[in-house]
């Protein structure tokens, strides 16, 4: 069966909304003057092609984008969206402090600390703070 390149975009974008709100399509809307080739390209192929392979659900491919993106360094930008985006698919606050927590072990303290410092954000913006951790007893 062959997939023409709307219906690749259009699948892509019904996921990339499911898993980002609205701000997935301001993002796709926001390459449109510079590359718009890079935002098809972001929607068809990472979301309609990659994302929407059923082998692992949205929560575990959030986690392993968040360890990636830690492990990357430099990618605050598109972190700080994945964070949200983690949230949407239900991974909790502490959830995501613990994956980052690991990413110390593997990536080092600095880029652990980077991540923090944008979930922080993120939890911030929807009142999520403070994340207790159940396991010390706050």
């Amino acid at each position: 069966m062959t997939t023409s390149r709307e219906e690749r975009f259009a699948r892509g974008m019904a996921v990339l909304t499911a898993v980002n709100g609205e701000n997935g399509a301001k993002f796709i809307d926001s390459l449109a003057d510079v590359s718009p080739e890079l935002g098809h390209q972001v929607a068809a192929w990472a979301y309609g092609d990659i994302y929407a392979r059923p082998q692992l659900p949205p929560r575990d491919r959030q986690l392993v984008t968040l360890g990636m993106l830690t492990a990357l360094g430099g990618c605050e930008p598109q972190l700080e969206v994945h964070v949200d985006a983690a949230l949407n698919v239900g991974l909790t606050p502490r959830e995501i402090v613990e994956a980052l927590l690991q990413s110390a072990v593997y990536c080092g303290m600095p880029r652990a600390l980077n991540a923090t410092s944008v979930a922080r954000k993120v939890f911030a913006a929807r009142g999520l703070l403070p994340v207790r951790d159940e396991t010390q007893g706050d």
